[in-house]
């Protein structure tokens, strides 16, 4: 599973994907505010 993960000021968003290309295109959305990671 992928997680992007966005950070505000004073809170964050985890978003999760099953495709790497999912993630990819809601990270480059959220761009200087977020991260990609996988988890199992």
């Amino acid at each position: 599973m992928w997680v992007v993960t966005v950070f505000d000021a004073d809170s964050f968003r985890c978003f999760e994907y099953d495709s790497k290309e999912e993630a990819i295109r809601t990270l480059e959305v959220y761009k200087n505010k977020a991260i990609l990671s996988f988890t199992n």
